[in-house]
């Protein structure tokens, strides 16, 4: 084997796999949120986004990890924690109902080597909105990260499900791409499209539960931004209510 050289894995992958394959997979399990949630509450953290620093004592003082090896502390930043928290109470969940289930951010910046910082998830706007996630079994997660096409298709169904899309900066490439689309030989069947209004398979019909997850997220929100610690980020959290016209 040695001096052997192997093809680029997802070209190996689609010579074994239809891109309709992958596709088939991801409509049948996809767990969606229903419109009519996300138009009740389309954000539900906005005092968290990926790499921002966690508090304790109600934002007070830093939350601390400590290497055990090197025994280094240094502050800890939100990965996915508030992302999951939000699509689990969108689609009706509790975080143990979920096995193996894994949050998908649609809209990100587009780097299947993960190089670049991904400013869009950075952004308290659009990191907890539930218009921009989608719940996948977590094998299929990898479609999502590194398949431009995959990746496309999701944006197009989020786009007509929802009637949003990502207006970050950093989704101009996307957006072009999506508005480009002609290749609907892979598109899923229940999926909406330009003239054709459906919903996908798997949406998380809003609830009374769900309407209750809800109203306690806007009522803590509402008290953090009265009572929280002195590292709560205020402004930044009445920025990003003011952007999606949440009323507190």
């Amino acid at each position: 084997m040695s001096g052997t050289t192997l093809p680029d894995g997802l070209t190996a992958l689609r010579d074994v796999l239809k891109l309709s394959e992958i596709m088939r997979l991801i409509e049948d399990t996809a767990r969606w949120v229903d419109p009519t949630t996300f138009r009740l509450l389309p954000l539900w953290y906005p005092e968290h986004a990926r790499r921002t620093y966690f508090y304790k004592e109600n934002w007070s003082k830093p939350q601390m990890n400590r290497n055990r090896q090197s025994g280094h502390t240094e502050h800890k930043r939100e990965g996915n924690v508030h992302a999951n928290m939000a699509l689990t109470h969108a689609l009706g969940l509790r975080s143990d109902d979920r096995p193996n289930w894994s949050c998908c951010h649609i809209w990100g910046i587009d780097d299947a080597q993960f190089q670049e910082a991904n400013a869009i998830v950075q952004d308290r706007r659009f990191f907890s909105c539930v218009a921009n996630m989608v719940l996948l079994p977590t094998p299929l997660k990898a479609f999502t990260d590194t398949m431009q096409d995959v990746k496309a298709m999701l944006r197009i169904c989020a786009r007509h499900l929802y009637g949003w899309h990502c207006d970050h900066e950093g989704a101009k490439e996307g957006l072009a791409a999506i508005e480009a689309w002609t290749d609907w030989s892979a598109y899923p069947e229940s999926w909406p499209r330009s003239g054709r209004a459906s919903l996908p398979k798997g949406v998380a019909k809003l609830d009374d539960g769900i309407r209750r997850s809800a109203d306690r997220r806007l009522a803590a929100i509402r008290r953090d931004l009265k009572d929280a610690g002195p590292h709560y980020p205020r402004d930044e959290v009445r920025a990003a209510l003011a952007f999606w016209n949440i009323e507190l």
